[in-house]
């Protein structure tokens, strides 16, 4: 039994055979339609969730198999007190697999060691979010068809951004991948990741001007400043609206450039780019439950 806590659980060869799966399924649907049938998927959200959610909920019913769960903290027995890891136990006795969003960081690990089931990170705090990175990473490929030899733009909440740091994870692996890193200093990369792009001698730079940064970038990723994550209203209000993606800002951009963001959006990319051919964020949305598909079938063992 196997579970995915962290992107880099998943070698690159396993990456591989998960994007090509999800190619396979996006050409031949059908031929995965009764693939599940009598498994279960339990779906612990005890965060909010729109996406990820509902794309592993239709995910595993597009594989023929069934859905069962919550989707807050407050209609499970974590209300009254019961533990995470006793949580994966019981829910071990219901279903085949776990899908797990949580606020702390660690959460699903614990429910990882606890459950006779595979168990799914579906985002643990500001931790990692390795399914939205599977999502991201389909995209990737099929827009620019490679992950090497890329300057990748990450802006906004570098510091909280789950995402980000699954993303970044992922990525320095290949070769040739420089990162710009875009925020405000008080929302800069944790110092523990640019040591390890340090130690691994991957480039990146760091810079609070977007549009300085735009013309070399063939990937920028926008991400929400969270307010969730902050304990400070006060400092959430001042920095939420630093970045504002507009289509004035890409005049200097490349003409094959692809602009993603793991969604919810605040107003951090204008609506009016929505219509600009480089817009790939809802491309990421339907990839991430092709990717769902496919990293279920592969903990399920199903051929």
């Amino acid at each position: 039994m196997r579970s995915l806590i962290d992107i880099l659980e998943l070698s690159t060869e396993e990456l591989d055979e998960l994007l090509n799966t999800a190619d396979d399924i996006i050409e031949n649907p059908q031929k995965y339609a009764h693939k599940c049938e009598g498994k279960k998927l339990a779906t612990l959200f005890f965060e909010p969730s729109t996406r990820t959610r509902l794309s592993f909920e239709a995910a595993m019913y597009e594989l023929g198999g069934h859905v069962l769960g919550f989707s807050e903290a407050k209609s499970s027995s974590a209300s009254k007190g019961e533990s995470v890891a006793d949580t994966a136990k019981v829910v071990s006795c219901y279903a085949d697999i776990i899908a797990m969003r949580h606020p702390k960081e660690g959460a699903p690990l614990v429910a990882s060691l606890n459950a006779s089931i595979p168990v799914i990170n579906a985002g643990d705090g500001g931790h990692n979010h390795p399914t939205q990175t599977l999502a991201d990473l389909l995209t990737i490929r099929r827009k620019k068809g490679r992950f090497n030899n890329l300057t990748v733009g990450f802006c906004g909440d570098l510091k909280f951004g789950r995402t980000v740091h699954s993303l970044i994870a992922a990525l320095s692996r290949y070769k040739n991948v420089n990162f710009v890193l875009i925020s405000p200093k008080e929302l800069v990369l944790p110092q523990y990741i640019k040591d390890i792009l340090t130690a691994k001698g991957i480039g990146f730079t760091e810079t609070a001007d977007l549009q300085e940064a735009m013309p070399e970038l063939d990937i920028l990723y926008m991400t929400r400043v969270q307010q969730e994550r902050f304990f400070n209203e006060e400092e959430y209000l001042r920095l939420r609206d630093t970045y504002i993606l507009t289509p004035e800002k890409l005049d200097n951009a490349k003409s094959d450039l692809i602009i993603l963001h793991p969604l919810p959006r605040v107003n951090e990319i204008s609506v009016a780019i929505d219509k600009d051919p480089r817009a790939c964020y809802f491309d990421q949305v339907l990839n991430g439950k092709y990717m769902r598909m496919a990293l279920i079938l592969k903990l399920l063992e199903v051929k």
